[in-house]
């Protein structure tokens, strides 16, 4: 995994979903509303408390996760 500070992982926070900086943020969230054509200005101002570092890392963050391999094992 890439050094990505500003995602957490908490399992009390929004189900362990990945998070921006610990708050009730998904990265989900900002991927979704970025491909649904939501400019990065229109998010900053919609949640003031968002950072452009924190939707870079969240596209950084999604753009790893789809390398990811899948490996089927077979069962003995």
């Amino acid at each position: 995994m890439p050094n990505l500070s500003r995602i957490t992982l908490d399992p009390n926070t929004m189900g362990g979903k990945p998070c921006i900086r610990g708050m009730r943020v998904t990265v989900g969230t900002i991927i979704g509303l970025i491909a649904s054509g939501t400019s990065i200005d229109v998010i900053l101002a919609n949640y003031p408390y968002l950072e452009a570092d924190d939707i870079r890392e969240a596209l950084a963050y999604a753009a790893w996760r789809t390398e990811e391999i899948e490996v089927n094992l077979v069962a003995s």
